[in-house]
């Protein structure tokens, strides 16, 4: 079994999600509580379960879904094959994807990861998270897999975890902090790629003035800004201008709580993604 080829850049694929279905990722993330507010077990099959019937309730009503590999793999080969099967149900469905993975090594290694979840593998969504912080040129194994078979990268620049500061925040010879370095890295991935680029960032919508304070040129990025944070995680419009300014443009704002907890009725999965999409258009825009 194979993924195939998208058609189409990723960026201009989820630029038209976007506008048609607003500025929302909505994440599937079937950890052991929300699987047993569901009522289904926490094994293999339940984290099937709940995956399918999320893909199944928000196909052509969300701009894209982010399946957490973690919560499946921790069921072994069979919690990967039912990620699969997720992926699957979503490219049949014409629902993009991005497989929040978090992969970043080097070498062969870092091929291997990208021929997984860049290329044509059962695993490879639409798009797929990585950790820069093996150096940005690390990366290139999945960048050029990404770019080759039309899919995107979301690298991870600013997150709102407070232990990222460490790293993100601390400054090289040259006076530029890591995350400024990632960003602008990508910006010249982008660079004149329309309306936007395949290569986006991670940005928690929580970060505070720290975009501003290391000097980061968002809106310069040309790519999709990916933003955990938004809804349950109490960002509010305020904090949105505060942290992307102009860029509020480029954002796809990541909700997995605020969507799943409605589960697993469809309808009501559906009507909790409508009113989070709606919600973050409008704090977007104000």
């Amino acid at each position: 079994m194979t993924a195939g080829r998208p058609a189409g850049r990723f960026g201009a694929r989820l630029a038209e999600a976007v506008t048609a279905h607003g500025p929302l990722c909505a994440g599937i993330d079937p950890h052991a509580p929300l699987l047993a507010a569901w009522g289904l077990t926490d094994d293999a099959a339940g984290v099937e379960r709940f995956g399918r019937t999320v893909v199944a309730a928000l196909a052509g009503h969300v701009a894209c879904v982010k399946p957490q590999a973690a919560f499946f793999e921790r069921h072994g080969s069979r919690g990967v094959a039912a990620l699969e099967r997720v992926l699957a149900d979503a490219r049949e469905a014409g629902l993009l994807t991005i497989v929040d993975a978090k992969r970043g090594d080097i070498g062969s290694t870092m091929d291997g990861y990208a021929e997984a979840f860049a290329g044509d593998s059962p695993l490879a969504g639409d798009a797929v998270t990585v950790s820069p912080y093996l150096g940005f040129g690390s990366l290139r194994p999945v960048l050029d897999l990404a770019a080759a078979t039309g899919r995107g990268v979301f690298v991870l620049a600013l997150t709102s975890n407070p232990e990222g500061a460490g790293v993100q925040h601390a400054t090289g010879r040259d006076g530029r902090a890591v995350a400024r370095v990632v960003a602008e890295s990508a910006a010249a991935e982008n660079a004149g790629a329309e309306p936007f680029g395949d290569v986006g960032l991670v940005v928690g919508a929580t970060v505070g003035s720290a975009v501003r304070d290391l000097g980061i040129d968002l809106d310069a990025v040309n790519g999709p800004l990916l933003a955990p944070g938004v809804g349950a995680q109490g960002a509010t419009a305020e904090d949105l201008r505060q942290v992307f300014g102009d860029a509020r443009r480029l954002v796809l704002a990541a909700s997995s709580r605020e969507v799943l907890r409605a589960g697993p009725e469809p309808v009501a999965l559906r009507d909790a993604a409508r009113r989070s999409a709606d919600a973050v258009r409008a704090a977007l825009s104000a």
